[in-house]
């Protein structure tokens, strides 16, 4: 009976307090191997994620540990104060859990379906995913009911109506001819590209996220200043030193100041917006310059180092 009476005290003791006997369950991160240069897999598509969510690693996420895989591990290692050997051990693996998250439903879905994405750090995901464009579809259009004569009649009159309004636009057509042969002739041969409506190559996400830094960076420079901001980002993308897309270029740590004043989510205007487009379009006031910077304010001896271009504004212009 006393027994019975101390189990009875203690299980009610449990549930006052809230305790419960339930097993502690690990989270998900890596396996105990010891991942180094040449090994393949989930561990290594791990790795370059939580990597390149700090930053450092600026190549496609595959599973495949290549010599970048490996020098951005060296690069953590040295950062955060560990033995530079190249190697994912346990300390190194715990020190990157500790500082980075792993969104692995994410990462496999998108690797899986052939995307071409990016996983930095406070990065919203719908920025860091372009995917693949899919061809038009085959597939016959339906009948929708319509048996053959009724097909005829309805072709018929459909061609009549285009025959009387095609005659009725060539007059029109004709005149609109005339005025732009005659504007092309008296045209102003200015060095300013003129922008268009939608650039080859960029989906509006890139092109709205690009107008929010231009708009962040440089919305009190000129208009040319605010193309080359413009024009700095996209010569970013096509360098093999940095992320090749424009959502890891804009969030690469430390890259801009008005990502980490959190100026880039401020609403853009139309001239941001027109001045990225006119960048899009190949106007670079720049040079192909990769850095700018504000003399006036900055501090780092690096970017004073780096081989000057040119002035626009406030900024200074630089390889």
């Amino acid at each position: 009976m006393f027994t019975r009476i101390n189990i009875c005290l203690l299980s009610t003791m449990l549930l006052l307090t809230g305790l419960s006997f339930q097993p502690v369950t690990k989270v998900h991160a890596f396996s105990s191997q010891v991942i180094q240069h040449g090994a393949t897999g989930e561990d290594v598509i791990e790795l370059q994620a939580r990597l390149q969510y700090l930053g450092f690693y600026n190549k496609k996420i595959d599973g495949v540990f290549g010599w970048s895989t490996y020098w951005a591990l060296r690069n953590f290692q040295y950062e955060f104060g560990m033995e530079i050997d190249g190697l994912a051990g346990q300390t190194a693996k715990d020190k990157l859990v500790k500082a980075s998250k792993y969104d692995r439903a994410f990462i496999k879905k998108n690797i899986e379906s052939g995307h071409d994405f990016t996983y930095y750090g406070g990065t919203p995901k719908e920025y860091q995913v372009k995917k693949k464009k899919q061809a038009p579809s085959q597939q016959p259009k339906p009948n929708n009911g319509q048996n053959t004569e009724e097909k005829k009649q309805a072709q018929n009159q459909e061609s009549q109506q285009e025959k009387k309004q095609a005659q009725n636009q060539e007059p029109q057509q004709q005149q609109n001819k005339e005025s732009q042969q005659q504007k092309q002739q008296g045209k102003d041969m200015s060095l300013e590209p003129t922008s268009v409506n939608v650039p080859n190559g960029y989906s509006q996400n890139d092109i709205q996220l690009m107008a929010n830094a231009v708009y962040g960076e440089a919305r009190g420079e000129p208009y040319e200043g605010q193309v080359a901001v413009a024009a700095v980002i996209l010569n970013r993308v096509q360098s093999t030193t940095f992320p090749n897309t424009v959502s890891g270029v804009i969030f690469e740590p430390r890259a801009f100041t008005a990502v980490a004043d959190g100026q880039i989510w401020l609403t853009p205007n139309e001239k941001a917006k027109k001045a990225v487009v006119d960048a899009i379009n190949g106007w670079d006031p720049t040079g192909d310059a990769i850095y700018y910077f504000n003399p006036n304010t900055a501090t780092s001896s690096w970017i004073w180092g780096r081989p000057q271009i040119k002035r626009i504004g406030k900024h200074v212009f630089c390889m």
